[in-house]
């Protein structure tokens, strides 16, 4: 596989570092940073983003996220490695990930229960975690960046 082009956030270079500080603002709210790589590397599977993934695995590594739970993210429903906290927060970047999937892209249900289990800047942190993820992910699969590459 080859690139079609540079990224974007690299062709315009104002645009990384306005990237990278939502990247760093999301990390300010409280929320375990291996939750956030969890989330990271959840939406980046349903959007096919290998070069997220990719880096996803290494930075959730990084985080002190285990192996059993990085073999097993994309199964969470179904895995008995999760705590609550972090079920909540996967269906959340679920549902945000995939906002045309039904009519009520976030349920009042999944809302709910992160917010059982964040507070308001915890719940900003994640929600921004998330966008910044699909930010990310639709840079790389439009450009068709590759997984490992310097893009």
């Amino acid at each position: 596989m080859q690139a079609r082009m540079k990224s974007p956030a690299h062709v315009i270079p104002s645009a990384m570092p306005a990237i990278l500080d939502i990247l760093e603002a999301a990390k300010q709210g409280g929320v375990a940073g291996s939750t956030l790589e969890l989330v990271h590397l959840r939406a980046s599977q349903i959007n096919g983003c290998a070069p997220c993934v990719y880096g996803g695995i290494t930075s959730a590594r990084k985080n002190g996220v285990d192996e059993d739970k990085l073999a097993t993210v994309a199964t969470w429903r179904e895995s008995p490695f999760f705590d609550d906290a972090e079920r909540a927060a996967l269906a959340l970047a679920e549902a945000s990930t995939r906002l045309a999937d039904r009519p009520d892209a976030v349920s009042d249900e999944v809302w709910d229960a992160a917010a059982c289990h964040y507070d308001e800047k915890g719940l900003a942190s994640l929600v921004l975690m998330i966008g910044v993820t699909n930010l990310f992910n639709r840079l790389n699969a439009t450009t068709r960046q590759v997984a490992g590459g310097t893009w």
